[in-house]
């Protein structure tokens, strides 16, 4: 027996431990997924795509990483390690299997431009006096690249702790014509900042709104200084990526793999200005020293956080919706997963731990993702083929660069542009579908153009929240009638409602926000004015009091007059209850009389000719006989204190003037929240509630016994139908 008991204990604990082994293996892998899928890696099957997709981006990573640099304003072999170390971080905690993870056009110049504004030129000038001297490129490289990383650390530990709070649904409120408008924007940016290598002058920098205007007008006046040899060179270059991208574009499903233009223009242009000394002849600007090697790991300068708190969030929310956006695309089209938390903490990490070792703000990129899936990319393994091509490159041949024109680096970054230019076909697209996304696209572009990138954004944002404001604050209400034949119930501008019935609906959710309207339009559509409906009731209620007052005091005057008064009284009366059945029998309605506006038993005959008047005027407040209301909630998806009171108020004064009120297409959520606000009591039962619309009209068909009135219209529908 105690051995049993043991053994029963033995296996109770050998069952908890094998529970806390798959929680904390399901745990880790989460954390670290390429723990779950590398070990059951295809390797027959994946491995040659993979190389082949990782040999192609490596190569694409070389030219971009050295062009993207200098829009941070950074030397291009930062470009290189920025290429290197956040690629092989995403290859363990990323989740995406297609996108290429690096430099980034938009984050390069939202990089650029706080490392300007930190280190400007000014700031380092040397041997001179009244801003006249030289700069010290060296120690304002240095500086520079000190900001670059603590922004980008700065980045990469935000992205964490929203991924760690399962906040990746941030990125929700950053709509697609939204980024599409910031990146066009952005790209705007880019060029205008590439210019100045392309007719080799150098404008004057400018910070702040309008900066961007104002480099294009100082830009403009330093045209007459252009530098003919380098304008040569880039517009040789320029032609020449052109014509071999349009033929990759092509040719793009017989050529195996695309032709590595960029590579190929970088290595030619570097050997004819080397060996036919162009910087010497015609003083062209080389990118320069290019250090072999890898640098020790750096501690950033942490007191710089103050100065870069705002930019680093910017960069983390518009990084992060850039890597998701391509991420959930190529997950969609070929049919696995991306968590979107954990894409936060993979994009955070690759830039904490890159901000280490020297490297700025990464994301993916669509032009490389496109040739990692393209080119037979399967898994990460092609991210980690591509930072191998990389690796050898810093390590072995990137002296050999130091002759390559930053002309040519420019005219790489024109031409990898062309996709965001593309998005001015959004333009009219929007157009035609929705007039909203249009105003968002182009706010933001505009906002981006005239205010830079960092309050560019926060103005983009601030404006699509309003949109989303205005949305729900002006909602479409409508009024619905029957479709013939079938239960549903539509606007009636197509379909005729039900005699006595108004159906009203609202398109989004009733809170507090328009409480008050939707009231209001209630009335309006359904063309009851509860408030002359009250205070005719109330008149006449007084009007009620005082008669029977006066009747009374009649009463005690004499017997003889109470007698006759008395039969009087009756006959009228009498002659009361037979108008008001012929009301009923002549009218649409077989229900209750709403007794309220009819004109008063113990009126005098004027009395009474007022009160007939008053009772039309009544008719026409109350919509046309009017008798029930049915309020369509099926959109509301919760329920505030100010919407409970404006129901609330609904039934009291409906209910007041005799007309019913409804309550359809409640979710289970919401008759709880109602439930816990107090709402239902004897005044408004639960018996008011239905599932649909058509549940609702068929209740009150039936009591006012019309049951059979539906029925009647669809087969008078299917007779015309016949005939």
């Amino acid at each position: 027996i105690l051995f049993r008991e043991r053994s029963k204990q033995y296996k109770q604990t050998l069952g908890l431990l094998k529970v806390k082994f798959c929680v904390l293996k399901q745990i880790l892998f989460s954390w670290f997924p390429v723990l779950g899928w590398l070990p059951h890696y295809p390797i027959r099957e994946y491995a040659v795509g993979d190389v082949m997709s990782g040999c192609s981006v490596g190569i694409m990573h070389l030219p971009q990483g050295m062009a993207y640099a200098l829009l941070a304003s950074l030397r291009p072999v930062f470009g290189l390690y920025t290429s290197f170390y956040p690629v092989l971080v995403y290859f363990i905690f990323g989740t995406s299997r297609h996108i290429s993870v690096g430099t980034f056009a938009v984050i390069s110049i939202m990089i650029g431009s706080v490392t300007e504004r930190l280190a400007p030129d000014s700031d380092f000038i040397v041997n001179g006096t009244n801003g006249t001297g030289s700069v010290d490129i060296d120690e304002r490289d240095a500086y520079r690249v000190q900001i670059a990383c603590s922004l980008t650390v700065l980045t990469g530990i935000f992205q964490i702790l929203l991924g760690v709070v399962r906040f990746g649904f941030v990125v929700t409120y950053l709509s697609e014509p939204l980024v599409r408008g910031y990146t066009t924007g952005s790209a705007c940016h880019v060029c205008v900042s590439q210019l100045k290598y392309l007719f080799g002058v150098t404008p004057a920098r400018f910070s702040g709104p309008l900066s961007l205007i104002y480099t294009l007008v100082d830009l403009c006046r330093l045209l007459p200084q252009t530098q003919v040899p380098e304008l040569v060179v880039s517009l040789v270059a320029l032609a020449v990526l052109i014509v071999v991208k349009e033929l990759n574009t092509y040719y793009r499903k017989k050529l195996p793999l695309p032709i590595p233009i960029e590579l190929i223009v970088i290595i030619a242009a570097t050997m004819i200005t080397h060996f036919c000394g162009l910087p010497d002849k015609y003083d062209i600007d080389v990118v320069g020293e290019i250090p072999s090697g890898l640098k020790a790991p750096r501690v950033p300068d942490a007191t710089l956080f103050s100065k870069v708190i705002g930019d680093a969030f910017a960069v983390a929310i518009v990084g992060y919706a850039i890597n998701i956006s391509l991420g959930k695309t190529f997950a969609l089209k070929h049919g696995y997963k991306v968590d979107s938390n954990q894409e936060l903490v993979a994009l955070g990490l690759s830039n904490t731990v890159g901000g280490f070792f020297q490297c700025y703000s990464v994301t993916s990129s669509l032009s490389r993702s496109l040739v990692q899936e393209s080119t037979g990319g399967k898994t990460q393994v092609a991210g980690l083929v591509s930072s191998i091509i990389v690796l050898i490159t810093v390590l072995k041949i990137g002296s050999l660069f130091e002759d390559l024109p930053k002309a040519v680096l420019s005219t790489i970054v024109f031409v990898n542009l062309k996709g965001m230019f593309k998005q001015f076909m959004d333009v009219p697209m929007l157009w035609r579908t929705n007039k909203v996304d249009l105003l968002v696209w182009l706010v933001t572009f505009t906002s981006t153009i005239l205010f830079n990138l960092d309050l560019g954004l926060a103005i983009s944002i601030g404006f699509s929240m309003l949109t989303i404001i205005f949305r729900t604050q002006l909602p479409r209400y409508s009024i619905l009638g029957n479709v013939p034949g079938t239960e549903l119930y539509l606007d009636t501008n197509t379909y005729q409602e039900i005699p006595g019935i108004k159906i009203f609906r609202s398109s989004t959710t009733l809170c507090y926000t328009n409480a008050e309207m939707y009231l209001e339009v209630l009335q309006e559509k359904s063309g009851i004015e509860i408030g002359k409906l009250l205070t005719a009731k109330r008149k006449q209620d007084a009007k009620q009091k005082r008669k029977q007052e006066k009747e009374r005091k009649k009463k005690t005057s004499g017997a003889l007059a109470n007698g006759k008064l008395s039969e009087e009284t009756k006959g009228q009366e009498n002659i009361t209850v037979i108008s008001l059945k012929e009301t009923a029998v002549n009218g649409f309605s077989k229900g209750q009389v709403n007794r309220s506006y009819h004109p008063d038993t113990t009126m005098s005959d004027s009395d009474s000719d007022t009160g007939c008047h008053g009772n039309e005027e009544n008719e026409e407040a109350s919509g046309s006989h009017t008798q029930s209301i049915i309020l369509d909630l099926s959109t509301t998806s919760f329920v505030d204190t100010v919407t409970v009171k404006t129901l609330k108020n609904i039934f009291r004064d409906f209910e007041e003037v005799d007309l019913s009120v409804y309550l359809v297409g409640c979710q289970a959520c919401i008759v709880e929240q109602l439930e816990k606000a107090g709402f239902f009591s004897e005044s408004i039962p639960k018996s008011r509630l239905f599932i649909t619309v058509h549940d609702a009209v068929l209740h009150i068909l039936k009591k006012r016994g019309e049951a059979d009135f539906v029925l009647v219209s669809h087969q008078v529908h299917s007779f015309h139908n016949d005939l």
